[in-house]
């Protein structure tokens, strides 16, 4: 028995945990960075038609889910660099503490669930906005808005990205916490 403890390394948490906070960092960066590309994607999503001599805008301040999709991201986005400055701060002074992990467990959630939400509206829109709803009598759009229609497409990709890391980023956290650490 004393041999077998006498090969198991001594101090692996202080490596493990580096590791893991070097992977939040990269994964807080490409959080923030596609959830800030989402937010631009989708506010520079303009364009203009004319149909029978009529013109016609699309815009993502014309639909409601557009818009708390485009804030939800910019929130996020603003969040979560906060949180890369609290992890910085952890990793700089060391403090490898469950409570720490805790806090970016219930931040890591609340943006991942923020997030989420807004990308749902936004994705149930603009499956309408392409595909039409027959039973309603919604005509597609994409056929005329082709340009608008990609960078929303584009915008709600980048979306999901941002959600995913942040999912990702709450498993880390979680497990984190529940480590006592030595």
């Amino acid at each position: 028995m004393e041999s077998m403890e006498a090969k198991l390394p001594q101090n692996p948490p202080r490596k493990t945990h580096k590791l893991v906070l070097c992977a939040q960092i990269c994964l807080r960066i490409v959080a923030i960075s596609t959830a800030f590309a989402a937010t631009w994607t989708i506010v520079n999503a303009k364009e203009t038609v004319v149909v029978f001599g009529l013109q016609f805008d699309a815009r993502y301040t014309y639909s409601s889910a557009f818009k708390f999709f485009a804030f939800a991201n910019a929130i996020a986005c603003g969040f979560t660099w906060l949180s890369l400055m609290f992890v910085l701060l952890i990793f700089r002074h060391g403090r490898f503490t469950p409570s720490n992990f805790f806090f970016l467990f219930l931040h890591d959630l609340f943006m991942m669930s923020l997030i989420l939400s807004g990308v749902a509206a936004g994705t149930a829109i603009g499956f309408v906005g392409r595909y039409g709803n027959s039973h309603a009598g919604w005509s597609e759009i994409c056929d005329r808005l082709k340009k608008y229609c990609d960078k929303v497409t584009t915008s709600m990709v980048l979306s999901y990205l941002s959600v995913i890391c942040l999912v990702v980023l709450t498993v880390i956290s979680a497990g984190k916490s529940r480590q006592i650490m030595v």
